[in-house]
């Protein structure tokens, strides 16, 4: 079969299906070519299969902890292969509604594999073998990502495991050492503490969650030392080994040099790598940058035509992604339009969550101008302190001379949802006096962004802490 179109978009993830529905609303004869299922990693086998086991595992510890509220409950026990059920019924009924939107915008769906003849054809091989050719105007490439494999000996044992095999467990380990304690390690870690799994973490870094602000990284640490995972740090993963005794060793290298930790099962979580192998990219010129595609903010890259998005450009998140999605489609049919990165908000659903947004203390002070820094402790939120989780803060990053608003970062609860205001603020230009001058409704956990922003000033009003002269 031989489509043409306005635009072919290489890739059904939240950047690709995103950009796909844009470019149909815009009148563009559209072409969307998944090689898996529509929703791409994140919806089948990452952000959203994740969320539904952080949920089950929040339920069960609330209800495991329900006492602490004056409520029996009796005895709580899980059953791991209906949380699994529920999980799987949750990543059907969201795949079935992208599938919905994707049909209802009169997209032409292709499933099968993409890859580039010329800069105006992609060829489409199925799974059957039987092959299209699709030509288009312009070509989104958004085929996201994998899976690192580190080159560390003893990787493809049995009782080694990733990300994807991780949200396919049957049963739960009785220990394990994950490997990265990037986004995608905290998250694991979370889901197996709260089930009774004996959880130690291993990064290379110095901090877990490295890429947040250093400050978010000490007290994420801090709180899962108390809950029991055992936190290893500027720690290195030599070699992973089967144990004569049953279950896994592993080698590493750090602050007090070389040991063997053991564990039933080995995660492995350290980053993920762009899909464009096989996609024909040297074959029309397409400039790299390392592994990565590389691109404008407009969204191009060096060959007219020819856009990428997402994961293949080393963007971190699915709706980061989709914001590039549209962007790219608007400027293949013809509009002007450029991405924003100022207010990208980052969203990790650990225990206690953590959510960033603008620039961290050591970026902004990296810039050379004088900033201030405000901080607020749910320990003195109401609602907070309602709820029973009062771990955390919130803190507020703004320059000294003007009091814009450059960073706002969050660990405690429910903060994922608590930073939408955050980046409204950085993306607006917002100053500290606009969030001080904006009632916040009480009680509530918004309040502690505000109590933060007026902290720039030494101004909170519900911790005492001793005034600048």
């Amino acid at each position: 079969m031989n489509v043409e179109c306005d635009v072919a978009i290489i890739g059904g993830g939240p950047g690709g299906y995103v950009g796909a529905i844009r470019a149909a609303q815009l009148g563009g004869r559209v072409v969307l070519i998944e090689k898996s299922y529509l929703g791409g990693t994140c919806l089948n086998c990452g952000c959203i299969p994740s969320k539904a086991l952080l949920e089950a595992a929040a339920r069960y510890r609330t209800m495991r902890d329900s006492a602490d509220y004056g409520i029996t409950a009796g005895s709580v026990s899980y059953d791991f292969g209906q949380i699994q059920a529920r999980k799987n019924k949750v990543v059907q009924t969201l795949r079935s509604g992208v599938e919905g939107l994707v049909k209802g915008n009169g997209i032409t769906y292709l499933h099968g594999v993409g890859s580039f003849r010329d800069a105006r054809h992609v060829q489409v091989r199925e799974d059957g073998g039987q092959t299209h050719e699709v030509t288009a105007r312009s070509v989104v490439i958004a085929t996201g990502s994998g899976e690192a494999r580190p080159p560390i000996p003893g990787l493809d044992l049995p009782g080694v495991f990733g990300s994807t095999q991780g949200l396919e467990l049957t049963a739960l380990p009785k220990s394990v050492i994950i490997a990265g304690g990037g986004a995608i390690g905290v998250e694991f870690a979370t889901i197996f503490a709260a089930f009774g799994v004996q959880v130690t973490i291993v990064e290379m870094l110095g901090s877990l969650v490295p890429l947040e602000d250093a400050e978010i990284g000490r007290a994420l640490t801090q709180q899962f030392q108390r809950t029991g995972i055992q936190v290893r740090t500027s720690t290195k993963v030599d070699q992973i080994a089967e144990s004569a005794s049953g279950g896994m060793d592993v080698t590493v290298t750090g602050p007090n040099g070389t040991e063997t930790l053991h564990a039933e099962r080995v995660m492995v979580a350290i980053g993920r790598t762009p899909y464009t192998e096989g996609l024909g990219l040297d074959r029309i010129g397409v400039e790299m940058n390392r592994r990565f595609v590389k691109v404008n903010s407009r969204m191009e890259t060096n060959v007219p035509g020819i856009y990428a998005i997402g994961d293949v450009i080393g963007s971190a998140y699915a709706h980061t992604a989709s914001a590039e999605g549209e962007v790219a489609v608007e400027n293949a049919l013809g509009h002007a339009s450029e991405m924003d990165y100022r207010a990208v908000p980052g969203a990790i659903f650990c225990h206690p969550q953590i959510a960033s947004v603008g620039l961290s203390e050591e970026k902004a002070r990296a810039t050379g101008q004088e900033i201030k820094v405000g901080r607020y402790p749910f320990t003195a939120n109401s609602k907070a302190v309602v709820m029973g989780e009062t771990a955390g803060f919130v803190k507020v990053v703004a320059d000294a001379k003007y009091q814009q608003i450059l960073g706002v970062h969050m660990i405690g609860p429910e903060v994922t949802e608590l930073i939408a205001e955050a980046a409204v603020a950085v993306m607006m230009e917002a100053t500290v006096e606009d969030i001080v001058h904006t009632i916040h409704a009480h009680p509530t956990l918004p309040e502690a962004f505000k109590e933060a922003t007026l902290d720039v000033d030494q101004r909170a009003i519900h911790i005492l802490k001793r005034r600048r002269p």
